[in-house]
């Protein structure tokens, strides 16, 4: 089966056999001119290698526009989310497509190098990306648990996320925390195999065909349902489907007072296992119903602060308030070890920010002294260690980590920083790899996989890693175009990608919206130095910076490989020596110098 598959109409194959060309330059397979006869086995392979694709271009023209084949796979593939449609002469896009962004290629003369074939060329190598992760998901949700007491399960599941029908978009962190919760249930029981968390909210506000998420995802069932919440009510529709017969294998509505939830997910979980004729061991039932807290109020609190961290890890003002939230929630419930453990997340990235708070340390302790066997707990002590450059404890403690749960996206995502700063580059990349996979705005392991692949000199997995960063960190700036860490990261990519002029354009405007982020400066200078090969600019953007670096901040552009060009720079190492001798006196609790005229 192809990466690509290309849709058009027979009579604009002299038109379209450059375009495949130029995909097929990129080093994807292309299905697109088979030399088989019209028939039922030609529907037949069509079928099948539409179905596979990771991604359809559809070329539209006067001809093809009035093919019911070209309309019918264009369809298709939208309603699959994996449709690039490019145009020839203005054609008249079917009514059905034409919200969807189309390329225009009339102008572009068979260049490759190109800007609207560059544009159709990124979307498929997003599009490709996003099925190869979507996979790397899969194989690791069906490849036998290590987990202790995990047995050979016989039945699979996708929980799709569960709509938000309260008519509120500021409720949508209540309905995906509903959905969360019970995918983290559901994984516990040991003859039940569950698709991981990234891999089920790729279909997120997606009209879905269940029998094709079955299909696709290699399970034998789907659960969807709804969450209405109002008036101190909550309102739960869900209903189980056979994903070969359709079939609906149980349904239920839940109408009970808001207080009750934690009673109503455990109702849902049990009602899965019984439908399925599951065994649930005693201990998997005595993990479901272990919830970290019996506060509704604390729960709710650490969801807001969830779907803060989910939707923008990279931000300020998040970490902000991922640390107000889960104070809030610990107040109330000091026995809540996830809420202490993300208050850890929260600090460590203002900590990164430079921004003067606690490490999260303290935070970090509480969570495990509460709970021994949290993963995220262990993970985020790791990464905050390795702030402190204590790299052996971080290894021991992302060990662990990783043994209690290799889902864990703190736990890869520590592993991933562990061994890109002792330089084993390609355990770093299937760390970094694994944790993209896992969190859907993680753009700081997208970037890393740049840096990784430019160390090791694959040209091929740099342009991969910057495709895919690039659409990633595109997304999040349709939605919010001011998003600094998405123009960050957005710039570094289009810069590793050779494209410097769009990149100096996004840095500029980053730089006017942000002007005291020094992070994002850091990044800029990285980009400037490495890929576009400007040191002059790449000094000019870091100077700024030394004056508030952090130690561990330092340590890590000393050696960053990135920089590398500049270690030697006497200008580097005098504004190095600078922020070594402010910190060693601020250490030392001396007094900063005062400012000279």
């Amino acid at each position: 089966m192809a990466d690509v598959f290309v849709s058009y109409a027979r009579a604009d194959k002299a038109r379209v056999a450059p375009l495949v060309a130029a995909i097929e330059a990129k080093g994807w397979s292309v299905w697109w001119d088979p030399e088989i006869s019209p028939g039922q086995e030609f529907d037949d392979q069509i079928d099948a290698e539409i179905d596979a694709a990771k991604a359809v271009l559809v070329v539209w023209t006067p001809t093809s526009v009035a093919s019911r084949w070209v309309r019918g796979e264009a369809r298709e593939a939208a309603d699959r989310g994996v449709l690039v449609p490019v145009r020839f002469e203005l054609a008249r896009l079917p009514m059905d497509v034409r919200a969807i962004h189309t390329t225009d290629l009339d102008d572009w003369r068979e260049d490759p190098a190109h800007p609207a074939v560059l544009e159709c060329l990124n979307a498929l190598a997003a599009m490709i990306a996003r099925a190869d992760a979507a996979l790397a998901a899969k194989k690791a949700a069906d490849a036998p648990a290590t987990r202790a007491g995990k047995e050979a399960a016989s039945f699979s599941i996708c929980v799709l996320p569960f709509v938000n029908m309260s008519g509120d978009p500021e409720q949508e962190y209540f309905s995906d925390g509903i959905t969360e919760d019970i995918i983290t249930d559901l994984s516990k029981v040991s003859a039940l195999e569950v698709v991981s968390r990234n891999g089920s909210f790729l279909y997120k506000g997606r009209q879905v065909d269940v029998p094709k998420v079955a299909h696709d995802l290699k399970v034998t069932h789907v659960l969807e349902g709804s969450v209405r919440r109002a008036g101190g009510r909550v309102r739960i529709s869900a209903q189980l489907i056979d994903g070969t017969s359709n079939r609906h294998v149980w349904a239920e509505r839940y109408d009970r007072d808001a207080s009750d939830i934690f009673a109503l997910q455990d109702e849902i979980s049990h009602a899965i296992v019984k439908a399925l004729k599951l065994r649930l061991l005693p201990s998997e039932k005595k993990a479901i119903e272990r919830r970290g807290t019996d506060s509704v109020e604390a729960h709710d609190l650490y969801l807001m602060a969830r779907q803060t961290y989910v939707n923008n890890q990279e931000d300020l003002r998040s970490a902000q308030a991922i640390v107000r939230l889960c104070t809030r929630a610990t107040e109330i419930d000091p026995q809540y070890a996830p809420a202490w453990a993300l208050m850890a997340m929260g600090f460590r990235s203002l900590r990164e920010w430079g921004v003067q708070s606690e490490d999260g340390m303290a935070a970090a302790e509480r969570a495990l002294a509460i709970n021994p066997d949290l993963a995220e707990a262990h993970a985020v002590k790791a990464y905050i260690l390795l702030m402190k450059d204590e790299t052996d404890a971080a290894a021991q403690e992302i060990d662990i980590a990783l043994k209690l749960d290799p889902e864990s996206y703190e736990a890869n995502r520590s592993a991933g920083r562990l061994n890109y700063l002792l330089h084993d580059y390609e355990t770093a990349i299937a760390r970094y790899e694994k944790a993209v996979s896992l969190m859907e705005a993680d753009l700081n392991s997208a970037g890393m996989l740049i840096a990784c692949y430019k160390v090791l000199g694959n040209d091929a997995g740099l342009r991969r890693s910057a495709e895919f960063a690039l659409h990633r960190a595109e997304g999040i700036l349709a939605r919010d175009q001011n998003n600094s860490s998405a123009l960050v990261y957005s710039a570094y990519a289009l810069a590793s990608l050779g494209e410097g002029e769009r990149a100096k354009t996004r840095m500029n405007r980053a730089i006017v919206i942000d002007p005291e982020n020094w992070d994002m400066r850091y990044n800029f200078a990285c980009a400037l130095n490495c890929y576009l090969h400007e040191q002059e600019a790449a000094l000019e953007m870091l100077k700024p910076l030394f004056g508030e670096i952090t130690g561990s901040f330092l340590r890590y552009l000393k050696a960053d490989p990135d920089l590398k060009s500049l270690h030697g720079d006497p200008r580097f190492q005098a504004l190095v020596a600078s922020a070594e001798a402010r910190l060693a006196a601020a250490k030392a609790g001396v007094p900063p110098a005062p400012e000279t005229a």
